[in-house]
């Protein structure tokens, strides 16, 4: 059990008394059970000397440290997959603190500001040649959390440093407009709460105007987005899970403390909280179901019609072999150096039986086609 399962199964009663969102109660009853044999297992055998092995089922949440992190190298893989040989550059779009009491209240607002990322990415590069209407291949990932677990909703984007125009196949660009991302961005992204929201919103609107006279914050910077690293880069900035175990220290049945460095100056800082105040803080970054956290914009929208035109940055023909390293016994012997199926007499083990919920699904399975 890890520590997160088992901070969440000691205030688990407390939990459930109260006001949360279903896929909030979904999402903490997969997490805590997740690896629990009563919810399901495999029985592996060894043909050789006859030793059996039970691996328990997995609860595939994103909100488990465990699973969340296999389907961060799943998304991330899937996504490296999508990328053009090109180099990238990393963007951040945040919105300001007065600003996001409203995408906590109504969370279908985020799907706004994923628009308004998009609007600004695209127009960046279409004013360059209105005829041409260059359009460079993005994705966005929405992060709702700062690294103190607070909420904070925020879109890193990966945005290819070219672009495919009507008549030109490819144009390199180097240069972003940090003022252009800045004010269209804020321009943009309150248009589309007003729009949303009604005139309930302009008092706000003006105020964020007048407080943000220089626009939102939007991070473009140049940075190492080569082809060659481009898979580790999106692990670790866009497909990562709200905290990861490493980062909590301790845990005594009633506190949390948790590190993570600074934003603004780099400097380690440790936090305590009490227990369920932890718990709080991250269960309101579950997203809501069917809620899509990635999109997919601009060449690396699905099917685009100039896509296969270009190389990509991992060849087709290694897909299979960087997919098969995201799977259950692969994963294991590449993190930890030991076959899981691996018996001690040296040979492999195999299946033997599935069991669910106490049922044999083998059997079940082998009785209806004698029925049938």
């Amino acid at each position: 059990m890890s520590i997160l399962q088992h901070i969440f199964s000691d205030y688990y009663d407390l939990i459930r008394t109260l006001t949360l969102r279903l896929v909030v109660v979904e999402n903490i009853d997969k997490m805590v059970h997740c690896g629990d044999f009563s919810r399901g297992f495999a029985l592996y055998g060894c043909s050789h000397c006859g030793k059996l092995k039970f691996v328990p089922f997995r609860c595939k949440s994103r909100f488990c440290p465990t699973c969340g992190n296999l389907y961060s190298r799943k998304r991330s893989t899937a996504m490296s997959f999508k990328l053009l040989n090109c180099r990238h550059r990393h963007c951040v779009f945040t919105i300001p603190e007065q600003l996001r009491l409203f995408f906590l209240k109504d969370r279908s607002l985020l799907s706004d500001l994923f628009h308004s990322v998009r609007d600004v990415i695209l127009r960046l590069f279409s004013k360059m040649n209105r005829s041409e209407n260059f359009t460079p291949g993005f994705i966005a990932v929405l992060h709702t959390f700062g690294r103190d677990l607070k909420w904070n909703p925020h879109i890193h984007v990966l945005v290819s440093e070219g672009a495919a125009g009507n008549r030109t196949p490819w144009r390199k660009v180097s240069h972003f407009n940090f003022n252009f991302l800045r004010f269209a961005f804020r321009t943009a992204l309150l248009d589309h709460l007003a729009a949303r929201l009604g005139p309930s919103f302009n008092p706000m609107k003006s105020l964020i105007y007048k407080l943000c006279p220089k626009g939102f914050y939007v991070y473009a910077k140049p940075n190492v987005c080569n082809p060659h690293q481009v898979a580790n880069y999106i692990g670790r900035y866009l497909g990562r899970p709200v905290i990861a175990t490493s980062r909590i220290d301790s845990y005594d049945g009633q506190s949390v403390t948790f590190h993570y460095n600074r934003h603004e100056d780099g400097v380690l800082v440790h936090e305590t909280l009490s227990a369920l105040d932890f718990i709080k803080r991250l269960i309101r970054h579950i997203p809501d179901k069917h809620f899509k956290m990635i999109r997919y914009y601009g060449l690396y929208a699905k099917h685009h019609h100039q896509m296969p035109y270009f190389r990509y940055a991992i060849h087709p023909g290694k897909r299979k072999i960087l997919r098969s390293f995201n799977r259950w016994r692969d994963s294991i012997a590449l993190s930890f150096g030991l076959d899981p199926l691996l018996c001690s007499c040296g040979h492999t083990m195999n299946i033997l039986e599935i069991f669910h919920h106490h049922t044999a699904l083998f059997h079940q399975y082998l009785k209806n086609i004698d029925s049938s």
